[in-house]
């Protein structure tokens, strides 16, 4: 009976993606396809879960089939990250008027991610203060006690990497290595070595420009057939999202977010203010925010809906360069870095809220000028290695408690509202991303504000999609 229900609960899903292949045939625009996913996978994991329960058989072997779309997606865009990030960068430096420009428009991605994620520290400071939280309102259970343990255990591995080292990780060794995605910091160390080759190449021009003729045409020639690739993968968008959504809320456990209400809501408050704070930013550029937002509102709830910065950077390269008009190495290396650099969400305002809840069991008062201080510039240099180690919030929760001097086990009272909170965290990532690439491409002038402030430039770029 059971194989009977599973099959019904697929046949439910394939007609569902019948549904949104139905609208893209009616060239209905690529955004609302996108939230008419979003909203569609809420709905069926809302009811499966009524229907079977969380803990049922039925339901985990449902959810495993509907992985193939969701999580086949997400396999997808991890890739093409690699081919994207290569010859998009080569490219873009190729066409640089002067090298100095790269270091130029580097040195104000990082910076801006960077100092971002220390304005979300105080964003996380002062909303655990209005909302007075403190781990001792928090009930410890079994699952809570074997999350801490296991977090205890993982610092064990951090404690012996000094800040120079986590930094000298981000240096590749061995690119082939990390073309394979075989460490945390491999997207950045591709970055690095596409930098090289672009600048390598710059220098060829100079002696032997016929050589670099030849490499500048196969680099076009594969930028090409790349960008085929992204929009092939994109056009698959709106189904991920549904089936990752469908299992996410399927699987939610909702009475430990009734449980843990006032932290999810103090954390989703602390998001918000940080998303006006990217706005505000915009602004003061002289760009529309509410032009901004409508432009990036798509790859923002893929960022919410499958909780990985990485898999969204082909979408937020794409919707940079496409939608908002910002130069092409610009939208390329602040979506690189901004996976695994400055990460507002996951290592400012998460670790910042984390600490000053915890801070009162062992007798510190976070409210002291000291405290803030030292939890701030932490907060910033473990959001530029954090990386380095891996594991996202998760570890830079550990780095910046363990620097704290404060315990990392009751960071494992959360893991019952982990998920949810973890889809807003990313969003807010990626969000920080966009924004530090457009201000970056406005400052340096080579940012399009006619596509920028163009309405239809959204839909122009997903009507192939």
């Amino acid at each position: 009976m059971e194989a009977f229900w599973i099959l019904l609960n697929i046949v439910v899903m394939l007609a569902l993606i019948g549904v949104l292949v139905h609208f893209h045939r009616q060239k209905v625009s690529f955004s609302k396809r996108v939230f008419l996913g979003l909203g569609l996978g809420i709905l069926l994991g809302a009811i499966l879960q009524w229907i079977y329960g969380s803990e049922s058989e039925v339901l985990a072997t449902t959810t495993d089939w509907y992985s193939i779309v969701g999580s086949g997606y997400i396999r997808l865009l991890y890739m093409i990250v690699i081919p994207l990030i290569m010859v998009s960068i080569i490219q873009s430096i190729i066409n640089l008027k002067a090298s100095s420009e790269l270091g130029k428009m580097s040195a104000w991605i990082i910076g801006i991610l960077v100092g971002t994620s220390m304005i979300a520290a105080l964003v996380g400071v002062g909303t655990s203060v209005v909302f007075d939280l403190n781990a001792d309102q928090i009930e410890v259970g079994q699952a809570e006690e074997a999350r801490g343990q296991s977090l205890e255990q993982r610092l064990e591995g951090l404690e012996g990497m000094s800040t120079p080292d986590k930094i000298l990780q981000f240096i590749p060794r061995n690119p082939f290595q990390d073309m394979t995605g075989d460490r945390a910091t491999s997207t950045i160390a591709v970055v690095i070595f596409s930098v090289f080759i672009g600048v390598a190449v710059l220098g060829v021009r100079r002696k032997t420009p016929e050589q670099a003729e030849v490499f500048t045409k196969g680099i076009n020639a594969a930028y090409a057939v790349v960008m085929r690739i992204v929009t092939l993968v994109l056009r698959l968008t709106p189904f991920g999202i549904l089936a990752l959504m469908a299992n996410t809320v399927a699987h939610t456990d909702f009475a430990g977010i009734l449980e843990l209400g006032k932290f999810v809501l103090a954390s989703y408050v602390a998001l918000a203010v940080m998303f006006v704070i990217h706005l505000m930013m915009i602004s003061l550029f002289g760009l529309s925010p509410f032009t901004f937002v409508k432009k990036v509102l798509p790859v923002l709830g893929f960022a919410f809906t499958s909780r990985s910065s990485a898999g969204t950077i082909p979408l937020n390269v794409q919707a940079q360069k496409s939608s908002l008009g910002v130069q092409e190495g610009i939208a390329n290396m602040s979506a690189s870095f901004g996976a695994t650099i400055g990460q507002n969400g996951c290592a400012g305002i998460y670790p910042a809220m984390l600490a000053v809840m915890i801070a009162p069991t062992v007798g510190v008062d976070p409210l002291s000028l000291d405290f803030i201080i030292s939890l701030v510039l932490i907060i910033g240099i473990s959001s530029f290695g954090v990386a380095g180690v891996g594991g996202g919030a998760t570890f830079a929760a550990l780095i910046v408690l363990s620097a704290m001097n404060l315990p990392v086990y009751l960071a494992g009272l959360l893991i019952t509202v982990e998920p949810l909170i973890d889809m807003g965290r990313t969003a807010l990532n990626v969000n920080g991303a966009m924004t530090s690439g457009t201000i970056t491409s406005k400052i340096t002038g080579t940012l399009n504000q006619e596509t920028f402030n163009n309405p239809s430039a959204i839909e122009s770029e997903t009507t192939d999609i």
